[in-house]
């Protein structure tokens, strides 16, 4: 499932459970070719950030380049891949 964040609440989003967070923005070419695999994924729970809108969240979480893929598991950052990815490589950082 995915999920765009609309909201100040990315720390509640990520609290519980196993959360991937897609760090991207709208005119990344290698955020949309990742989005394509992503919307493909729909076992998993997708947090989506336009780092354009809220580039706090970002720079919290140290993004320099986009797409970044971060994991969390009860709110704790586990794995981070930067750059595009395809479906096996996501899995693993899951």
């Amino acid at each position: 499932m995915i999920k765009y964040l609309e909201s100040s609440n990315f720390e509640e989003e990520i609290k519980k459970g196993k959360i991937l967070v897609d760090f991207y923005a709208d005119w990344c070419g290698p955020c949309k070719m990742l989005g394509e695999v992503l919307e493909n994924m729909q076992d998993i729970n997708i947090l989506k950030v336009n780092v354009d809108l809220y580039p706090d969240i970002a720079e919290n979480y140290g993004i320099m380049s986009i797409p970044t893929l971060i994991s969390f598991e009860d709110g704790k950052e586990k794995n981070k891949h930067i750059g595009f990815a395809d479906e096996d490589v996501i899995r693993k950082i899951i």
